[in-house]
């Protein structure tokens, strides 16, 4: 494929922007709707947003990292950004749809690349009945909140709350509960890409809580639906060197 036609899009920082005019400067800059590919320079959460922003543009996405992490990012070189490109290679994404129902009833609908949790609002801990795929598995977890993660998303707040690190290939989600205290023991459980979780928020009015699909918040909520959307498949662009598989891998051995 040919990459005639680039949209970048940057954060604020000074010296990011200044590593945008020199790039739209030398590689020329055209609006996403028209572009071959989007490059984005930044860190992981600028990654997030341009995925959120254009995953329906259907156009790849190539990250070059200018942030503090960068794990979704490739390494940022101003030269042979063309033959960069062409070489790339793609990974796709499919991100997932919560659904959720507020204690007034009304529904609210948002896209995660990351991830989707569950959290207490208030002093108390949350209580929730999780549900896959119709089947009641757990009938009460009272923990702090629980969430469902990409695989994209496992190295983020998965990861932070000690789920597990998923290779993009394995076509597998991750539930997690976060600082569960009964049951204790409790450790989550990975589940195929294609299974539909519900978590039911038991006593909703008395102890609420919110929803967070990556950068959407929906407060004092009563259900929610998760699952994985086949609508949307951005694709990451990634060099080859890059070895996104060799950094998931390390990054589960790291003391």
């Amino acid at each position: 494929m040919k990459f005639n036609a680039i949209a970048f899009v940057a954060t604020q920082k000074k010296e990011v922007r200044e590593s945008l005019d020199r790039l739209v400067e030398r590689y020329g800059q055209v609006p996403p709707a028209d572009a071959d590919v989007i490059v984005a320079l930044g860190g992981d959460g600028q990654m997030l947003k341009t995925l959120h922003n254009f995953m329906g543009l259907g156009v790849p996405i190539y990250g070059m990292n200018r942030g503090s992490i960068g794990f979704l990012m490739n390494v940022y070189h101003e030269d042979d950004l063309i033959e960069r490109l062409e070489k790339a290679e793609p990974i796709g994404l499919h991100p997932l749809r919560m659904k959720a129902l507020d204690i007034a009833g009304k529904e609210h609908q948002a896209l995660a690349v990351n991830e989707v949790s569950v959290l207490r609002q208030t002093a108390q801990a949350a209580k929730i009945r999780i549900e896959v795929d119709g089947v009641v598995r757990l009938d009460e977890l009272v923990c702090d909140g629980a969430l469902v993660s990409t695989p994209a998303g496992s190295t983020a707040y998965n990861n932070a709350v000690y789920g597990p690190i998923l290779p993009l290939g394995a076509e597998l989600l991750a539930l997690t509960p976060i600082s569960a205290f009964r049951p204790r023991r409790w450790r989550g459980a990975l589940l195929p890409r294609t299974a539909a979780v519900v978590f039911h928020v038991l006593e909703a009015e008395r102890r609420q809580v919110s929803a967070v699909a990556d950068f959407t918040e929906v407060r004092d909520i009563a259900r929610v639906e998760v699952c994985e959307d086949q609508d949307f498949a951005p694709n990451l662009l990634f060099d080859p060197e890059h070895n996104l598989d060799e950094r998931i891998l390390k990054e589960q051995f790291v003391p």
